[in-house]
């Protein structure tokens, strides 16, 4: 029969024990933040990026948008169509591609995938859309038979153009700086590691332990 001694050293061994086996066991408790974890619990409004230049852009441009694709939506006869045709779909387009990215950079969802270039991604888009919604609202305004919803199509239209046309001189200035800091820091760490390189054939000893 053990004494209260005995008792006492094997809960101690018993305790040293446990830790050891939880310290060593691979599934431990993780410490990452449930803000940094993966997937859509996390998801936070950037409210600095609808303050912004940028964002207030954005959201401008998916209201003209909308309110052009209403206003062209609105007229139920049409000879020849192929100008309102064209109009809803250029209005159309743009306010979906532009929501989609509206919605990526507030959320700041654009972060969790790194691969794609976002700010040559908006590039593309204001660009385009400058371009078309000047185009439609061209051939919509000379092909239109002076109705009020085609005038006001027509008016939200080069709207839009010119607000697209701000972003994207925006969107130029942005991707020109990110490209100039992304090639300097490509740049500086080629010459950290050459510098790493020589430091490493002048040094034999190192040469040695990694013969």
């Amino acid at each position: 029969m053990r004494n209260g001694d005995d008792l006492e050293g094997f809960d101690g061994e018993a305790s040293s024990a446990s830790m050891i086996s939880a310290a060593s066991s691979p599934y431990q408790p993780t410490t990452e933040p449930v803000s940094q974890r993966r997937g859509l619990g996390g998801l936070r409004c950037d409210l600095d990026y609808l303050r912004g230049t940028l964002g207030r852009l954005k959201l401008l441009e998916v209201l003209l948008a909308l309110t052009a694709f209403i206003c062209i939506e609105t007229i139920m006869e049409c000879s020849p169509c192929e100008g309102l045709y064209f109009f809803e779909f250029v209005s159309c387009s743009a306010l979906v591609v532009t929501g989609a990215l509206l919605l990526l950079f507030s959320l700041s969802l654009h972060t969790r995938i790194p691969q794609i270039n976002w700010n040559l991604t908006d590039l593309v888009n204001t660009g385009l859309s400058t371009f078309f919604f000047f185009i439609a609202s061209v051939v919509l305004a000379a092909l239109n038979h002076k109705t009020g919803a085609e005038i006001a199509a027509v008016v939200f239209g080069f709207l839009a153009m010119a607000v697209y046309a701000v972003n994207t001189f925006l969107a130029v200035k942005k991707w020109r700086l990110s490209s100039r800091q992304q090639s300097s820091r490509q740049s500086s760490d080629y010459i950290r590691a050459r510098t790493e390189s020589r430091e490493v054939v002048h040094r034999p000893e190192i040469q040695r332990l990694d013969a």
